[in-house]
């Protein structure tokens, strides 16, 4: 009841602010227009505009990336591998077409294919993740995003993140940058419908926007209904030239019913099935998320800005699996940061600087499941995470061509379970902390004003989250996860040419991995010994002949065990050697755009850590169309999967198959057309 109630309110808000903004826009279009000329860049201190920000990653020792939100929203926008599909150094799969997937740069949280972790996820700069690093992918929106800021691996360090893959910062608009009003409709295959309204506005020194969207479709399998509504709004306030503030709304609201994993034989035979146990214990994972945030800076002088932060998220999770799992979680953090700019002995110099506190608290109560609903009490845990962070880093123009950083976080992290239903006499609580000082060293060199090459040397360190701590009598809980690891990149912007190209190499210790012993024992997530993870980053951007684009993101993935004592030097599973999407587009003008695309995979990889199963690779190819039909007017029709093949999007990630074929694969949506339109008041 409170749900609805909540959706209900949610609605009326919207509605409300989206005929005040409207009103408002209406009653001062004057005063717009001047605020508007005043200047992107002086609009908010608290937001870059996306010239500001790109220049800004492009600055940066490492890895980075921008993606335009402007650029996926001429196609089906439903999943995040929608919205980073093309991102390069981005690895994205999702589950049952739904909005979980397998997330992963540079093979961080290989282990996950649900409930993610080894990335920072962050909304504006401040954590979606949960205080014990776990992060959901519902609390995100892509169509409620100006632009994403991917950081790979160790170059995250302006917002404190110190993980093997890095962190992906999703921006909101804000009244100054999107159109006061705008509408969106997508419908297509498999009961499919999603739409958005979205108001934003500005009146003297106060903007606003809001974005109000939903979405329902029956799945291409059986047992595979979602249903979601999200409401995402932000207000900005500017107090003086020199003091900024803003503060930002979230609620979420989904279900979505899980039709499990497929044997190989199944997945090729009818991967329109549910799995039978899925179907008997009605799995489900419906997810509520409440959260506000805000935003203080201060510029006190043309050079520099001290910025803080602070959120605080209530979650709700009702989640029937093999038991019934219902968790209600409240996270809150801080975040004050510097970032200035000075002269250092005649040498140009940016420094940040930070300090940053999360707390999460956890109420996880389980029950037996009973045809999807809870019977009797299995156990009930109170758990909390606390994480304090010291964070710096300094780059030095030693020349116009040349730029050092020199940077660390330091961390300390708790974790503590109290067991509040011990059974057979055995109490499962622990507490555990973990520290560490996680230092990064890089160098940039810029050729001309259109290339440049970087080089760093980083160390990263992660303790586990809830879902891979153990604990009781006489068991120590698994320690974290720490990497040295090394890149060498290239990016360049030429006369149509954009190029995005990385080499990187991680040893990692004490990977957070589920494993098995000699004699193929399962032991739960442990921590193994060495493994190491290397590969190549590939990102294209051509446009040549005038209305031709060529797009492509490919990824070449080496992870292996290092002389593990078990599995020796066997591949790590989940993560296929090589992967490629591009796409061509022909766009002649702006009324029509005919762009063909093709997914790749084309060798078999590994579904267990003992080397003994593969997942197929595969081939599908899809086909967009679309365009402007006028200048507030625009539509596309996206087909995918042309060939109707049966192909496997994602897998389990196993200690040992034994050369079974389990349920361990998921299958990819079979062919299927969307269709979108979206009118926009300029």
């Amino acid at each position: 009841m409170r749900t609805v109630t909540f959706r209900f309110a949610s609605l009326a808000i919207a509605l409300f602010c989206a005929s005040a903004a409207h009103a408002q826009t209406a009653a001062q279009t004057k005063t717009l227009s001047t605020v508007r000329v005043h200047g992107q860049a002086d609009a908010a201190l608290t937001v870059d505009g996306i010239e500001q920000a790109r220049a800004r990653l492009d600055q940066r020792a490492g890895a980075t990336g921008l993606v335009d939100g402007e650029r996926y929203r001429d196609r089906r926008v439903s999943t995040l591998t929608d919205a980073l599909g093309f991102a390069t150094g981005v690895f994205v799969q999702p589950r049952f077409g739904a909005e979980e997937a397998r997330l992963a740069i540079r093979g961080s949280g290989l282990q996950r294919t649900f409930h993610g972790r080894g990335l920072e996820l962050l909304q504006d700069g401040s954590p979606l993740n949960l205080a014990d690093g776990g992060f959901d992918f519902q609390a995100v929106e892509p169509l409620s995003a100006r632009y994403i800021q991917v950081y790979r691996g160790a170059n995250a360090l302006e917002f404190g993140a110190a993980t093997l893959g890095g962190a992906i910062d999703f921006v909101s608009p804000t009244g100054y940058d999107a159109a006061p009003l705008a509408l969106r409709v997508e419908t297509g295959d498999f009961g499919y419908r999603r739409g958005q309204v979205a108001v934003a506005g500005v009146s003297g020194r106060t903007d606003a926007y809001l974005s109000l969207s939903g979405l329902r479709q029956d799945g291409y399998r059986e047992h595979a209904e979602q249903e979601n509504y999200r409401l995402f709004a932000n207000a900005g306030y500017r107090f003086s030239d020199s003091l900024d503030g803003r503060i930002y709304f979230t609620h979420v609201d989904t279900r979505s019913a899980l039709p499990g994993n497929l044997t190989l034989d199944e997945s090729r035979r009818d991967p329109r099935l549910a799995a039978p146990g899925n179907l008997a214990l009605n799995q489900r994972r419906d997810y509520r998320l409440d959260r506000i945030a805000g935003k203080l800076a201060w510029a006190p002088s043309a050079a520099g800005t001290l910025t803080l932060s602070a959120y605080y998220a209530d979650k709700s999770l009702d989640h029937p699996i093999f038991q019934v799992l219902r968790q209600d979680s409240r996270d809150y953090g801080l975040d004050l940061r510097w970032r200035g700019e000075s002269q250092w002995l005649g040498l140009r110099n940016v420094l940040i600087a930070g300090v940053a506190f999360a707390q999460g608290d956890i109420d996880d109560d389980r029950y037996f499941n009973v045809a999807g609903r809870p019977g009797a009490r299995s156990n009930r845990f109170d758990q909390r995470a606390r994480n304090s962070k010291l964070y710096a880093e300094n780059q030095t123009w030693l020349s116009p061509q040349w730029t050092l950083s020199l940077g660390a976080q330091a961390l300390r992290s708790q974790r503590r379970s109290r067991d509040l239903f011990i059974v057979g006499g055995r109490d499962e609580s622990f507490d555990a902390d973990y520290s560490g000082i996680s230092p990064k060293l890089g160098l940039r060199y810029l050729i001309d004003e259109h290339a440049q090459v970087y080089a760093n040397l980083s160390r990263s360190l992660e303790p586990p989250s809830f879902g891979e701590l153990s604990g009781g009598p006489g068991v120590t809980p698994v320690d974290k996860q720490r990497a040295d690891s090394g890149e060498l990149g290239l990016r360049l912007n030429r006369d149509g040419l954009s190029l995005d190209v990385a080499l990187y190499r991680a040893r990692v210790k004490g990977e957070l991995l589920s494993l098995s012993d000699g004699n193929g024992n399962p032991l739960g997530t442990v921590n193994a010994g060495r493994t190491l993870h290397q590969g190549i980053e590939f990102g294209l951007g051509w446009k040549f002949a005038r209305d031709f684009t060529l797009s492509a993101n490919y990824l070449y993935n080496d992870f292996r065990f290092d002389g593990d004592r078990v599995y020796g030097n066997n591949d790590l599973a989940g993560v296929p050697p090589q992967q490629l999407r591009a796409e061509l587009r022909w766009q002649p003008d702006e009324r029509l755009y005919i762009a063909p695309s093709v997914e790749w995979t084309p060798q078999a990889y590994y579904i267990d850590h003992a080397n003994t199963f593969k997942a197929p690779g595969y081939t599908i190819a899809g086909l967009r169309v679309g365009g402007k039909l006028a200048s507030q007017w625009s539509w596309f029709a996206d087909a995918r999967n042309l060939g109707d093949k049966r192909w496997v999007a994602s897998t389990n990630v196993i200690a040992d198959a034994r050369g079974v074929d389990g349920r361990n694969f998921l299958p990819g949506d079979g062919r299927a057309v969307y269709f979108g339109v979206e009118w926009r008041r300029q």
